[in-house]
């Protein structure tokens, strides 16, 4: 792992500790912000991995400041497998859906990426939290990735947490194993266990991914695998 990664991991999870409030200002509304992690976790499968994503904000009704950051770490390997960035402003297009734009920088196993980066984000019928982002790399690359999440309540404090990700390219990306086409989809069920108001939630579930197409022939080139299913524990934070 770089230098440079180790330090944009540890300022994730610094991020990840944060507190959270609003605080009234004048001629702008409620300002509010807040931090969660959704995802802090230990993945079980043929490779031990460690997994962070989260999130933290900070604006007005109107408008918000938006940082996401997700890392994955192969403890075998002791590997920075992934980490990606989003910095993003988010306007309200509708009562349930924020438009936004911004930047994306990806440090993966291999080079740098930088992205500019346009989407969508809210809740869809029957409570469905969805993400649309489309990305347009550096190199000129166009790249989307389409998210979908719900938390169906068993009780007050179990909550069962199925999840999809899907990631697609207009065009090939070889320097950093991407092909045209679909290229990944992650899908996923956490079952938590909220302790405090929501705020702390230790959870335990799978996490399957699979790659596809021209993305599945380079990874197979390079002898890595091309799915993968774990058994996965971990803890979400809200505040």
């Amino acid at each position: 792992m770089s230098r440079r990664s180790g330090v944009a991991l540890a300022a994730a999870l610094v991020l990840s500790a944060s507190g959270a409030g609003a605080q009234d200002i004048s001629d702008a509304g409620l300002l509010i912000w807040g931090v969660k992690a959704e995802r802090l976790e230990y993945r079980y499968g043929d490779e031990g991995v460690a997994a962070f994503e989260g999130d933290a904000f900070i604006g007005t009704d109107e408008f918000k400041l938006l940082y996401e950051g997700e890392a994955e770490y192969v403890l075998d390997e002791k590997v920075l497998e992934t980490f990606e960035t989003q910095i993003t402003g988010l306007i309200p297009i509708s009562t349930f859906f924020d438009a936004k734009a911004g930047v994306r920088y990806d440090a993966p196993d291999g080079p740098d990426r930088g992205y500019l980066v346009v989407g969508i984000h809210g809740l869809a019928p029957q409570w469905f939290e969805i993400d649309v982002d489309a990305f347009l790399s550096e190199k000129g690359d166009v790249s989307g990735r389409i998210e979908a999440e719900y938390e169906g309540l068993i009780t007050n404090r179990i909550i069962l947490t199925p999840s999809i990700e899907l990631d697609f390219g207009l065009s090939h990306d070889r320097e950093i194993g991407l092909g045209a086409g679909l290229r990944s989809a992650e899908v996923g069920a956490r079952l938590s266990y909220d302790l405090i108001d929501r705020a702390v939630a230790p959870y335990i579930g799978v996490h399957y991914e699979h790659l596809f197409g021209g993305t599945r022939g380079l990874a197979r080139s390079e002898g890595e695998d091309t799915e993968s299913l774990s058994v996965v524990a971990g803890v979400r934070l809200r505040f």
